[in-house]
């Protein structure tokens, strides 16, 4: 068989795993989307809608997986290709993750329903607003091999972080002034814990991408300089 023939099917394969992995991107940056919005206007059926679209990120997931197992049984690629395609299956199991994470979100956004409004979700929309933005630079940095947007995303996991805790303290005080919205108070300190956790795999994302383009592993790297 021609070599050159053989090579463009590999990177026809490698071209069409990335653009799933894009496209898985996109469905649950919309989750999350969704999910919020179904808070913040109390929206039942867009919580139950969002619930059930997460059987598409959950075959996204399958597919990406068995595409990438049949590409390193097949073309046992070596270097930068077997990089990726291993980075691959890390990194639609975070997409995956997320994706429950916002059927973590709608669950509660139903729970909810028998309260009345606690206060406007300024906040949590905010959180929402910059993972999304975290996902959606993690994946542009991944199809740009762009380490330095990768970076960025990593550094804007801190502004989640001190958004959860605003919102957190926020709620304490809420139950401290008035103990009966206590478990109301529950699901929405939950959902701010599923974005928090969300942010946290848009990191692992980010991450990815950095060991892909540069061959460097700055997972824990924070935690080490710590030592």
């Amino acid at each position: 068989m021609d070599k050159r023939h053989t090579d463009r099917e590999f990177e026809s394969e490698l071209a069409l795993l990335r653009q799933r992995l894009v496209n898985m991107a996109g469905r649950v940056e919309e989750m999350i989307r969704r999910s919020v919005l179904a808070l913040v206007n109390r929206d039942e059926t867009m919580a139950h809608e969002t619930i059930l679209s997460d059987h598409r990120v959950n075959q996204d997931e399958m597919e990406a997986d068995e595409q990438c197992l049949v590409i390193l049984a097949r073309r046992q690629p070596m270097a930068s290709d077997l990089r990726f395609l291993t980075l691959s299956l890390k990194m639609v199991t975070d997409l995956e993750r997320i994706g429950d994470l916002a059927v973590n979100v709608c669950e509660r956004v139903l729970d909810l329903q028998p309260y009345p409004p606690i206060k406007p979700y300024e906040d949590i929309s905010r959180m929402a607003g910059l993972v999304e933005v975290m996902l959606h630079s993690a994946i542009e940095a991944f199809v740009t091999a762009d380490a330095d947007k990768a970076r960025k995303v990593i550094k804007s996991d801190d502004d989640v972080d001190e958004l959860y805790h605003r919102i957190f303290c926020d709620l304490m005080d809420l139950i401290a002034a008035n103990g009966a919205v206590a478990k109301p108070i529950i699901h929405i300190q939950s959902i701010a814990k599923y974005l928090e956790r969300m942010a946290d795999h848009c990191t692992n994302l980010a991450e990815q991408v950095v060991f892909l383009t540069q061959g460097e592993d700055i997972r824990h790297e924070g935690h080490l300089d710590q030592r």
